[in-house]
């Protein structure tokens, strides 16, 4: 993330120049510095000159889709809001773009309101996560198996102390749980409570970012026993009980 005193930084990747125009100079008037691209590889140029704060990915681009863009910025730049763009009705690229590690993303056609609505979230979510705990505090930290996560520095530590890599989704849907533990939690209040979206209950992003979630905190995802499936509800975050 940058400096706050300075603008925040957006990069605009999508191959039609008259959508990349508009958004630009809508972005502009909202008091963005812009950056635009127009497939992936002059994206990675961009980038590499300068990290913007946040990326809107087309996922449908001729050569190097978005997909496969986002994933690279996502292993590179951890910290990177990414937004995609998805054609109406393509669930399987806006699962797949969760799965890879997008924080959000909107179909085509949008509205210009939507969507800066949309990263200005996303940027809320990391500012905080970029925002440095005070230096004497002791951060409360909420056990997820065989690790913590800090609720005031918004990351996940393992067992041995190493930080690993969340997005701000991720995060969220994890502090909800902390927040209502051994209380089942249907795909509807999840996707409420923790995107502050209103999501087709049939929507398979949130079981697929369990899933990633599983990989990360249980001894044996295949066996979760923190994150536990309650049939036809949802899931429910069950603590280790007190020594």
């Amino acid at each position: 993330m940058s400096d706050t005193s300075a603008p925040t930084t957006v990069l605009l990747v999508d191959d039609e120049p008259e959508l990349r125009a508009l958004l630009a100079e809508y972005f502009g008037r909202n008091g963005f510095t812009v950056m635009q691209a127009e497939n992936a590889a002059d994206a990675r140029a961009r980038v590499a000159e300068r990290v913007p704060d946040v990326a809107v990915l087309d996922i449908n681009m001729p050569g190097e889709n978005g997909l496969s863009l986002a994933r690279a910025l996502r292993e590179s730049h951890p910290r990177l809001g990414l937004v995609m763009l998805t054609t109406a009705g393509e669930a399987i690229d806006r699962i797949v773009g969760l799965e890879v590690g997008a924080d959000d993303y909107i179909a085509k056609p949008f509205e210009l309101r939507e969507l800066l609505a949309r990263v200005r979230a996303v940027l809320r979510r990391l500012q905080v996560t970029a925002a440095p705990a005070p230096v004497s505090a002791d951060p409360e930290r909420i056990a997820f198996g065989p690790c913590s996560l800090d609720m005031a520095q918004r990351k996940l530590f393992g067992a041995a102390g190493e930080e690993i890599d969340i997005t701000a989704a991720e995060f969220d849907l994890l502090a909800l749980f902390a927040r209502h533990p051994n209380r089942p939690l249907n795909r509807d209040q999840i996707m409420e409570q923790a995107h502050n979206r209103g999501w087709d209950v049939f929507d398979r992003s949130i079981d697929l970012r369990v899933m990633r979630l599983r990989r990360k905190v249980e001894r044996n995802p295949d066996k979760p026993e923190v994150i536990k499936t309650v049939r036809n509800v949802g899931y429910v975050y069950v603590p280790a009980a007190p020594n």
